[in-house]
């Protein structure tokens, strides 16, 4: 049986869902890397911009997945995530079964970052490129951490009876 949690903990909740939520939805405007094509040319490449481009030049499959996958999921579960938070005196085993729904989510949002490194690691080794990681998938990845502590924390919080 988990201990109780501390009162850090419960403040902290909040401010990581909080934070968790700022970071991404800055890490996902500012540019994820910088590719360098030929020494010439030089983009910067956000999540957005690169969903938008596909959008616009017809890639609706990758549209649809990397928007799915890199946008509506982290929001949906981060939105749950405080939904659980804030309900979890009312009514504990419906805030639980939901808990348990957005931890199988978690599984499945994790699926972006690895189509980005797949992505990167196509564009290096075939030399059309020189990439630099920018500032976005920095903030993109700690909002990731975040978010998973604050499930943890909310988890244990939902199981300490």
């Amino acid at each position: 049986m988990p201990e109780p949690m501390s009162k850090a903990q419960r403040s902290g909740v909040p401010l990581l869902l909080g934070g968790a939520f700022l970071l991404f939805g800055v890490g996902v405007f500012f540019p994820f890397f910088h590719v360098q094509k030929f020494w010439v040319f030089d983009d910067a490449v956000s999540v957005v911009a690169g969903i938008i481009t596909l959008f616009r030049e017809g890639e609706y499959f990758l549209f649809a997945i990397l928007a799915l996958f890199t946008l509506i999921f982290p929001v949906a579960k981060l939105g749950l995530l405080a939904l659980v938070w804030m309900e979890r005196d009312h009514d504990l085993q419906k805030m639980r079964r939901l808990h348990q729904r957005v931890a199988q989510l978690a599984k499945w949002s994790m699926l972006d970052v690895f189509v980005v490194a797949i992505l990167i690691v196509a564009m290096k080794s075939a030399g059309m490129a020189k990439i630099q990681i920018g500032p976005g998938l920095y903030l993109f990845t700690v909002s990731i951490i975040a978010t998973q502590i604050a499930s943890s924390w909310i988890e244990r919080l939902l199981y300490r009876h």
